[in-house]
């Protein structure tokens, strides 16, 4: 008995409740791309930034990282982490020492939900600087985009500097890092409608994409499931 209640504690992630909280950490070994930290992050999956102090009291992110162990291996992020015509790109090898920041922004949570109810529920119960789906909605709508998937979630977070989305599936609610592209948390979730608006809840009547303004069809709870 007293085994099996252990093998549930450790089973247990790292963090207390839904939402996995930032971490300030730093680069314990880098050798070519296995690169080590020094404190892991709460959980697998959970991306950062790397943060290279240039003397001076110069500083800049210059890498993004994910965690691939819960011993605290990560793999570099193909992800520009400041992009600009006007900037020079930069290409700062990740150095023993630099600073880190997991779970970057983890606070600005985009929620993807079947609709107004579900959404104002879950926005009311966590403090949390929620990015309305009105804003993802016209973003697929001027990139021609009719469904959600990783790829649009993933460009939409870089460009509008979220860090977490809150996706309502069928029987769970889960979080996805959209720079990682993995689910970090998950949750049972219930009283949900038995159908989703579709692409996803957002004040908009329709969403209108592509040359034509073709109408989006779909179904809701099919299309997140895929995420």
């Amino acid at each position: 008995m007293r085994k099996i209640a252990l093998f549930a504690l450790l089973s247990l992630p790292l963090f207390a409740g839904f939402f996995p909280s930032s971490v300030h950490t730093s680069i314990k070994s880098a050798e070519g791309t296995a690169i080590m930290l020094q404190k892991p992050f709460p959980t697998n999956g959970m991306s950062g930034v790397i943060v290279h102090s240039y003397g001076n009291g110069l500083t800049a992110i210059t890498s993004r990282i994910k965690q691939i162990s819960s011993k605290g291996a990560t793999a570099l992020v193909d992800a520009d982490i400041v992009h600009h015509d006007e900037l020079p790109t930069i290409n700062t090898a990740v150095s023993k020492g630099d600073k880190v920041i997991g779970g970057y922004l983890y606070n600005n949570v985009l929620l993807i939900a079947p609709d107004a109810d579900t959404y104002a529920k879950i926005v009311k119960s966590h403090n949390k600087k929620w990015i309305h789906p009105d804003l993802f909605a016209l973003y697929l709508s001027v990139e021609g985009e009719e469904k959600v998937t990783k790829e649009n979630l993933s460009h939409f977070a870089k460009k509008y500097q979220i860090g977490l989305v809150y996706i309502v599936r069928k029987d769970a609610a889960v979080l996805m890092d959209p720079i990682s592209g993995q689910i970090v948390s998950k949750k049972s979730i219930s009283n949900l409608p038995a159908q989703g608006q579709f692409p996803f809840y957002m004040r908009f009547k329709k969403l209108e994409s592509g040359w034509f303004g073709s109408e989006a069809k779909g179904e809701y709870y099919n299309m997140v499931g895929k995420i």
